[in-house]
């Protein structure tokens, strides 16, 4: 795992945003990081594999959070080949030259040969791009959710274990339903069902994702549960203009 913190605005809070390595005979980067911290998430990145190692740069979709590094990954990174899909390349071309001949379009239920496994590109329940692929290792059994998971901490350091079991529902609720996927209030519950199964039902032993720790064990299927009722629960009531003038006020600095 590549880690980076963030500290969560107008609150006491910390916000993951991480990226992941698979090492193997083809190395795999997963997501590029942010450009806030991209001297650190490059050093990080290659403290792990040497860059003209890495054969693949996967992309789960074109947030800046997950390709805020990518031009520089693909230039250290001469023997990589980008996997992505059509419909990143046409959203996200305006930000970045694609160089096509270089890409590997992979869509969503489709996989890809990287030497000593076959990885598989499965869309996660929540997510806020179309062009959004998980993607899924069965050689370790670890999941790559994205942004599914996606939750405050109170710790910078804490992990699942260490968060209370009401605050870790109400976190996955507020960043799914507030900042991810607002339209999971509008999904039919049953359909939605189906497609969360198709994601649990994979053997999965660890989950690892961008604004998370890292999920094992009886967690996983606690995720789920939560991610499962999504639809079910009341629409969430976020900040205002309000807030933000109190953020203002309470940040501002006096004048010399």
């Amino acid at each position: 795992m590549v880690h980076q913190v963030q500290e969560a605005l107008g609150q006491p809070l910390f916000i993951y945003l991480n990226s992941m390595v698979i090492l193997g005979k083809e190395p795999v980067i997963v997501d590029t990081g942010s450009p806030a911290n991209r001297t650190q998430w490059l050093e990080d990145v290659f403290s792990i594999v040497e860059p003209k190692d890495v054969r693949w740069i996967f992309i789960s979709h074109e947030d800046v959070d997950h390709t805020g590094n990518l031009d520089e990954a693909l230039s250290a990174c001469p023997n990589a080949q980008l996997v992505c899909n059509w419909a990143m390349v046409e959203r996200h071309t305006n930000c970045l030259d694609f160089p096509l001949d270089r890409c590997r379009w992979v869509a969503d239920g489709e996989t890809f040969d990287v030497g000593d496994r076959t990885l598989h590109a499965l869309r996660p329940p929540v997510f806020d791009s179309p062009t959004t692929r998980g993607l899924f290792d069965p050689l370790t059994g670890v999941y790559w959710g994205v942004d599914t998971f996606a939750t405050p901490l109170p710790d910078p350091h804490a992990g699942i274990a260490d968060l209370d079991p009401e605050f870790w529902a109400d976190g996955l609720a507020l960043f799914a339903l507030g900042a991810v996927s607002p339209w999971l209030s509008m999904v039919d519950t049953k359909k939605y069902g189906t497609f969360v199964d198709r994601t649990q039902s994979l053997d999965i032993a660890t989950i690892a994702s961008c604004h998370s720790p890292v999920i094992e064990g009886p967690y996983i299927d606690q995720a789920f549960n939560r991610v499962r009722e999504l639809p079910s629960l009341d629409p969430l009531v976020l900040p205002d203009q309000s807030v933000l003038d109190q953020i203002i006020a309470a940040t501002s600095q006096p004048l010399v």
